[in-house]
């Protein structure tokens, strides 16, 4: 069994999962890069890799047919929009995922980043680094409202991390789970009512064609002033033109984006006031990713483990 590991990080803080790949004597490669690959680096390696331990480089249809011997692909994390999913099941290719391993980090980071543009701590660092002293006023996130849009395993969590605040928590999600927010006292609204309500907006949702730059110019024109916006989801959900845009003219208070439509990010949201962002550092508490890389090798195993029982 020949296995790709593609994803950049892996191991890095625990040799479990690949403990987990030697004891079936299983023959397998790291990314040799230490990033996020391109799809014609990704291809290259391919020719001769029955499991692929995959990151968030570009699975298209191009790419896996470059892979003829591929059986399994198994996603470290939870996302799969980078995998053409059609091409894959015409292939015969097996897809899973890890949708639980990042749930604590993804929530954990996302209250992080809410409690950091309240109380304007980047502002107060930058402002010590550049030789003054300025004490920069914030707000309580005690009472705030809080408009989670996607309400899945990442934003139920958070739903919770939340609680001790008393705020109001709103939700936008199509497919609503009503025992959830009986029980925890989410409000049910549509997108536009969580934009115009919601002192702060964070997005718990995947990435499609469909959510293409869901908040465009449009909708982030509707959230109401002086909200804060946090993207700890994925990149293409917000149209950063536009929130440059609605930042520059001081319609919103802040943002902190976690995830860009092209990482390495460099754009003209580095050099905004009251902007934060982070390097899609989701995952990376060391906790959750040994968990996730353990899971994403055992899902791969255990794909093997049912074609040989077939």
């Amino acid at each position: 069994m020949n296995v790709l590991i593609s994803t950049s990080s892996f191991a890095r803080h625990s040799r479990e999962p690949l403990d987990l790949l030697e004891a079936r004597g299983a023959q397998y490669r790291l990314n040799a890069q230490g990033r996020k690959l391109t799809a014609d680096e990704i291809a290259s390696l391919l020719d001769d890799v029955d499991g692929l331990v995959a990151g968030t480089e570009p699975l298209t249809r191009e790419v896996l047919l470059r892979a003829p011997r591929l059986r399994v692909i198994s996603r470290c994390g939870t996302g799969l929009d980078n995998v053409d999913l059609t091409a894959a099941a015409e292939f015969g290719i097996q897809v899973r995922n890890t949708p639980d391993a990042h749930v604590d980090a993804v929530a954990e980071l996302t209250l992080a980043a809410l409690l950091s543009m309240l109380r304007r701590l980047t502002e107060a660092d930058r402002s010590i680094r550049a030789g003054a002293w300025e004490k920069p006023m914030g707000h309580l996130l005690r009472g705030k409202t809080v408009g989670l849009v996607g309400l899945g395993r990442v934003g139920r969590r958070l739903v919770e991390l939340l609680a001790p605040f008393h705020g109001t928590v709103l939700a936008s999600d199509p497919h609503e789970d009503r025992e959830f927010t009986t029980a925890s006292g989410v409000e049910y609204v549509s997108l536009d009512e969580l934009l115009e309500r919601s002192d702060i907006v964070s997005l718990h949702l995947p990435y499609s064609a469909q959510n293409h730059h869901l908040l465009d110019a449009d909708r982030l024109g509707r959230m109401k002033p002086g909200a804060l916006l946090i993207n700890c989801a994925r990149g293409g959900l917000v149209d950063e033109a536009a929130l440059c845009s609605v930042l520059q003219n001081g319609r919103l208070g802040g943002a902190h984006l976690d995830t860009f439509e092209r990482e390495p990010y460099d754009g003209p949201l580095t050099g905004i006031h009251g902007v934060a962002l982070s390097s899609h550092i989701g995952s990376y508490a060391v906790e959750g990713r040994v968990q996730m890389e353990r899971e994403a090798v055992q899902n791969l195993l255990a794909c093997f483990d049912d074609e040989a029982s077939r």
